[in-house]
């Protein structure tokens, strides 16, 4: 996947020459009405996958491959989203030559890129259902957008990319034909043959709490708009992109009432910059149970993020 992405016409590698200088700035979190802050935080940004419909996060070591950027920024990129994983609890591949599964992409002509990945690695854009789906998904929408791959995995650790067929195959059923009334002769019996061509072999439990089904990322793509960054300073890009690595997030269209990078890009947020909120986030993340329903899992978060904040001095 690495690869193909690196083989991306010339015109989505543009390197960006409009980002400001780079600033070390790290924000401890002032939180007015935090608990209600912290709850309406974990309910905005977390989504549950498509298939199991729980909260994905990193399995496997991650890996992560910056193109568009000058050596020395593409390696500070890369280093960024190590270091976060590392802080917070997120596997990482410790090799420098393996296989990337983290894709961040600077360009100054997005739709174009998405245009080719939309015919050529369709995959990338994450889990659709009809071609309408996948032409929404590649459409360009903010300065930086992020698209997961996500896998499905069962009781017995079994995975299942989200959305990718499954070659599936035919249940044949023998039953007994209805119709004979009690104590008549014995019933006729039947053989059923059904096709099921997405079918996929599951091992599950019929707990409440969960049904043993978690959910993992599989790979993340991230595409920044270098035309819509012009003067943003560097080292808060690169803290955004590295929280969009590291967890399935919807960012908020609106200001939200808790410090967040993720409050980056929207309007009337004033300078968002990285705050103790967003490692508490994702250090809960790497802590709640995975087979748990999703209701479950944000009601494990939203205490594991209380917990860390309130530790704060």
């Amino acid at each position: 996947m690495v690869c193909a992405l690196l083989a991306l016409p010339a015109a989505a590698q543009e390197v960006p020459r409009s980002l400001a200088a780079p600033t070390e700035n790290v924000t401890v979190s002032v939180i007015k009405d935090g608990e209600a802050a912290i709850t309406k935080y974990v309910e905005g940004m977390s989504v549950p996958t498509r298939v199991a419909g729980k909260m994905a996060r990193w399995k496997d070591g991650i890996c992560p491959i910056v193109v568009g950027l000058p050596a020395d920024a593409a390696r500070r990129m890369a280093g960024k989203i190590r270091a976060l994983a590392a802080k917070v609890g997120t596997p990482v591949n410790p090799k420098d030559s393996c296989p990337g599964n983290v894709e961040v992409i600077f360009t100054g002509q997005p739709q174009a890129l998405l245009d080719y990945v939309r015919i050529m690695y369709p995959v990338l854009l994450g889990y659709y259902d009809n071609s309408a789906q996948a032409d929404k998904l590649a459409t360009s929408t903010r300065p930086i957008q992020s698209w997961y791959i996500t896998k499905t995995l069962d009781l017995r650790g079994n995975a299942q990319v989200d959305g990718v067929r499954k070659g599936g195959g035919g249940v044949r059923i023998t039953m007994p034909v209805p119709g004979y009334a009690y104590g008549g002769p014995p019933m006729a019996l039947q053989v059923l043959e059904m096709s099921m061509p997405d079918a996929a072999l599951t091992n599950v439990t019929c707990s409440r709490l969960g049904d043993g089904l978690s959910s993992a990322l599989s790979n993340v793509m991230i595409v920044a708009d270098t035309s819509k960054l012009v003067g943003r300073d560097a080292e808060n890009v690169y803290d955004y992109i590295a929280v969009l690595a590291l967890a399935q997030i919807v960012p908020p269209d609106a200001c939200q009432p808790l410090p967040s990078i993720l409050n980056l890009f929207a309007p009337g947020c004033g300078d968002a910059v990285p705050t103790s909120a967003d490692t508490a986030y994702l250090r809960g993340l790497y802590k709640i149970t995975t087979t748990n329903t999703f209701a479950s899992q944000r009601r494990e978060l939203d205490y594991q993020m209380n917990q860390t904040l309130k530790a704060k001095p």
